[in-house]
């Protein structure tokens, strides 16, 4: 069994409320078919159909304040209860205390010294590394699980020859954003199969999508509502192209673009949609109840 993990940062299962939920408002014909119908919708979960088994997490994990971003991070890909540990809700980028938990083992150094082939799918530009080996960036929780685990970053170069995706799941970024003229541009649907057939290469890749979040924080209903018919048309063509022995999750760290009433995370549970043949989903999903049961669910299909 392999696994692909998207990681969709700042997504929570909000109020069937259109006027300030982009998930409420948007037609998503991809995933409203796995959900028999439904939207991605607090009152959707749980559920359990005949592809896909949608469950509420809690983000919270009993510590008081609004989560965030290099806790919630570091929590999907450790296990620990991270802002119990350190006493608080902490990002966007790791603290020292953060990072020693993802430096200690996360789930890209466990499974790798298991003989397990693992990647984050996601190219990274020359002005990120730039800016990481000149110390004007910080690495986020989750470059920084893989790079401690002596695991390579994907480059402009990996990107242009289809071995890793753009951020933005299409490539036009590297076109309007960072100066790449010549930069692969992709359909949704075709990044989809894209991300599809990267992801049959690993035993375990995650690609991490961090534009939900901004959207949530810039209140953007327009933005939002086109990132999600985007992701909704990636999604099909990755489906159309992932096998029986593909497990996919989508989650998330805290909530914010479910409630643009506000520029705030959220205190919303997040989704954990799990894409699989039903026996395997259902014991993937067993006991997940909230950030801290991802990484043991993923070690123990992948290591059991």
């Amino acid at each position: 069994m392999r696994i692909l993990f998207i990681f969709l940062d700042g997504i929570g299962l909000g109020a069937d409320d259109p006027a300030i939920n982009p998930f409420a408002r948007a037609e998503l014909p991809t995933i409203e078919g796995l959900l028999g119908g439904n939207k991605l919708l607090a009152a959707t979960a749980p559920f359990d159909g005949d592809r896909a088994t949608l469950l509420a997490l809690d983000a919270g994990l009993g510590v008081p304040g609004l989560p965030q971003s290099a806790t919630g991070q570091a929590v999907l890909l450790t296990g620990i209860n991270v802002p119990a540990e350190i006493g608080e809700h902490y990002g966007p980028k790791p603290s020292p205390a953060i990072a020693k938990f993802l430096l200690n083992g996360n789930l890209f150094s466990q499974l790798k010294e298991k003989g397990r082939s693992v990647a984050l799918l996601n190219a990274y530009p020359p002005r990120y590394f730039d800016g990481v080996a000149s110390g004007r960036r910080l690495y986020s929780s989750i470059p920084l699980a893989v790079s401690s685990a002596g695991i390579r970053l994907f480059e402009k170069e990996d990107l242009f020859a289809g071995r890793a995706m753009s951020a933005d799941f299409t490539g036009a970024g590297w076109v309007s954003m960072l100066g790449f003229p010549d930069a692969p541009i992709l359909s949704p649907s075709r990044a989809g199969r894209l991300l599809g057939d990267l992801a049959q290469g690993y035993d375990f890749a995650l690609f991490e999508y961090w534009s939900t979040d901004y959207a949530g924080h810039k209140q953007d209903m327009p933005w939002a509502l086109e990132q999600l018919h985007t992701f909704d048309t990636v999604l099909q063509g990755l489906l159309s192209v992932a096998g029986n022995d593909l497990l996919i999750l989508i989650t998330s760290d805290h909530g914010n673009m479910e409630d643009l009433s506000t520029r705030r995370h959220t205190q919303a549970p997040v989704p954990a949609l799990i894409i699989a043949p039903t026996a395997i989903r259902r014991r993937f999903a067993s006991g997940l109840t909230d950030l801290t049961g991802v990484a043991p669910a993923i070690r123990h299909l992948l290591l059991s």
